[in-house]
């Protein structure tokens, strides 16, 4: 599995300023690179899903033990039905909009079959089906914790959209990850570090 766009940014940890700005800079610059369109359901609507993670190393100087770890943030892109979004499918922007949630649906789709997939404990795990899941891979394979927020709308229009994301939840809450492990290893004293990985998969 590729992904294009993946960058890679290392953070200066010896400098609070200057890392917090570069850090600042990625997070902003993902923003801009993440697919927003005007739909009939949200004026403001996500069009992809926006994966941020953040790898920080921190070096023992007495020992020379490195402790490795990944804070991954996921904003998933809502699934939308086309009937309700009304996009004009004899326009090229109604086109995009059809492609666009297809492949939501789909990513979201092959997420819902890595959890189905980790819930039976089945030996093999659909991760390579998506970029998302792809992405994914090192919070949800069984090292480290996973935390969800579903958003749900208070209408009764989307009463629908709101049940579907319930069961999603539900088969999200039916997995056991296990417990998270330490990645700690002998390494050299050459001090900690931190990058920073943005993307925006579809």
């Amino acid at each position: 599995t590729y992904v294009k766009h993946l960058r890679h940014v290392p953070i200066d940890t010896t400098n609070a300023t200057s890392g917090m700005a570069t850090l600042e800079n990625v997070m902003t610059c993902a923003a801009r690179s993440r697919s927003v369109a005007f739909t009939h359901m949200n004026a403001t609507s996500s069009r992809s899903h926006s994966v941020f993670s953040l790898h920080i190393r921190g070096t023992n100087l007495e020992n020379g033990l490195v402790a490795r770890g990944t804070l991954n943030l996921c904003d998933l892109a809502g699934s939308e039905r086309l009937d309700r979004s009304n996009h004009d499918l004899s326009t090229p922007e109604g086109m995009a909009r059809l492609k666009e949630t297809q492949s939501i649906n789909k990513s979201l789709s092959t997420l819902g079959d890595v959890f189905g997939a980790l819930s039976a404990g089945s030996s093999h795990v659909p991760y390579r089906n998506s970029k998302l899941t792809y992405l994914l891979q090192d919070c949800l394979g069984g090292d480290g914790k996973a935390l969800m927020f579903v958003n749900l709308s208070p209408t009764v229009e989307s009463s629908f959209e709101s049940l579907c994301s319930l069961r999603f939840a539900q088969r999200v809450n039916q997995v056991e990850l296990g417990r998270a492990t330490r990645d700690v290893s002998q390494g050299s004293s050459s001090g900690g570090g931190t990058t920073a990985t943005s993307a925006s998969p579809s």
